[in-house]
């Protein structure tokens, strides 16, 4: 199976997107994450997800200026750049 790189969008579900970007790593594909629209809540699931992300090599980055003290802060120009390379876009 060709390796795919698929582009992960939590927009309104963090901790489902955390979920589902480290279960498509299971398939070989690359697998890149964005946090949209609001920061992280700090909850069970969000840690729970954290450390999915961890176990599976994904380093989220962010459109979230809050949170550009913690992850790689993507403008508009970034994040359309991270959409076109992608052969597949989830927004969860």
């Amino acid at each position: 199976m060709e390796q795919r790189r698929v582009l992960v969008l939590a927009r309104r579900d963090h901790a489902e997107a955390m979920r589902v970007a480290a279960g498509l790593t299971i398939f070989g594909h690359q697998v890149d994450l964005v946090f949209m629209r609001e920061p992280v809540a700090d909850t069970a699931a969000n840690a729970a997800g954290a450390e999915l992300l961890e176990l599976t090599g994904i380093a989220p980055k962010t459109t979230v200026a809050a949170m550009a003290d913690e992850l790689p802060l993507l403008d508009a120009a970034a994040l359309a750049a991270a959409i076109a390379n992608s052969h597949a876009v989830l927004s969860l």
